[in-house]
């Protein structure tokens, strides 16, 4: 299928600026993971199906289902309030992260429902249209069918997916899979938190806003394809908890320890310079306080530490893989056209459960 090229956030008219309608913008409109935590702690949960082979104790980016001989369901469901102001963009912006939750497991979408929650005034039929339109080629795109959805009134904007797949229960890719030796790599440069929140204050120029808009319009799937063809078992999309706080949820849910080398060259074009400003989303921050105590951050220069937990929106993965099979896969990203870096490698389990492999750049 052909990508569908993002429209590079033209207003639908004047009257409609949607990032200005809104609190938070993106996956840094999500609950702080403190929140989150203490809110989940407090569950009694049931006992567990025994065909649930993955839920929400180890965080991994999807539920998986064993469904017959060898398949398993991959479940998800990812919604959030406008990050980029053009509605069409906006809507397939919403699809690609939804969709990218079930090849971070390793598995393909075949059926999404749709969410949307919207005020009952100040947005046009046509407006709504063009988000429902933009999440619609993105999701075709994918090769999935979108087979309905539901809605509600709210006073802030909302849209996305809940999204269904299907992987091999052998191949999956699991936060839980990463093992010693293996190498880090990264599919898509960091830094969307902060530069849709220069966005949202009038302070992004149009070639970097279309350069964003179209990367986190861009799909996982070649980086997945990537990943399962060369025997990875360990993977995750990095998005509002940002690269740090997922990358110590796969240490965590592994048992290793993950040794980064972070360098400008991981980051989008002027993320050092507005995180500098102090230009960046309040997630930022959330993230920081709660993942800090799993990572190492000494030695590390302040502004490009403070970027690595920028809440990215449609972000790429963070996909393990072994040493003998690190070079044939750099080699099918390459073919495949999918921008990436080698991140890092894992280590033994220490603490914390991040740390940086080398003296870092900045």
């Amino acid at each position: 299928m052909r990508p569908v090229r993002a429209r590079v956030s033209r207003p639908a008219s004047p009257d409609v600026r949607l990032t200005a309608t809104v609190a938070s913008a993106g996956c840094a409109a999500k609950l702080g993971p403190g929140d989150l935590r203490a809110a989940l702690a407090q569950l009694r949960q049931p006992r567990r199906d025994r065909r649930v082979l993955v839920d929400a104790s180890t965080l991994d980016d999807a539920g998986v289902f064993a469904h017959g001989r060898g398949e398993v369901l991959v479940q998800t469901v990812d919604f959030f309030t406008p990050i980029v102001d053009d509605p069409y963009d906006y809507g397939q912006v919403a699809a690609a992260n939804a969709l990218s939750d079930v090849w971070a497991m390793g598995g393909q979408p075949l059926t999404a429902l749709a969410m949307l929650c919207a005020p009952d005034t100040g947005l046009a039929p046509e407006v709504i249209a063009q988000i429902l339109q933009g999440g619609l080629d993105k999701v075709h795109e994918a090769g999935a069918s979108v087979v309905g959805g539901h809605s509600i009134r709210d006073p802030e904007l909302k849209f996305g997916y809940a999204v269904t797949g299907v992987a091999r229960r052998r191949k999956l890719l699991l936060n839980s899979g990463a093992r010693r030796g293996d190498r880090l790599y990264l599919t898509k440069a960091l830094g969307t938190g902060v530069l849709t929140t220069a966005l949202k204050q009038g302070r992004l120029e149009p070639a970097l806003l279309k350069r964003v808009t179209r990367q986190m319009a861009s799909l996982n799937r070649a980086a997945s394809e990537a990943a399962v063809e060369h025997g990875s078992r360990a993977a995750t999309d990095i998005t509002g908890f940002s690269l740090l706080g997922h990358a110590s949820q796969m240490a965590d849910a592994s048992g290793v320890t993950l040794a980064l080398s972070p360098s400008p060259e991981w980051l989008l074009p002027r993320v050092l310079e507005y995180v500098a400003a102090d230009v960046h989303p309040g997630g930022l921050a959330r993230n920081r306080a709660f993942f800090r105590s799993k990572v190492d951050e000494a030695g590390l220069e302040e502004t490009l530490l403070r970027a690595l937990y920028d809440p990215q929106t449609s972000g790429g993965l963070l996909v393990a893989i072994a040493p003998r099979r690190a070079r044939a896969f750099e080699a099918a990203l390459r073919r495949r056209r999918v921008w990436h870096v080698e991140a890092g490698g894992v280590g033994a389990r220490g603490e914390p459960a991040v740390r940086w492999a080398a003296p870092a750049r900045a």
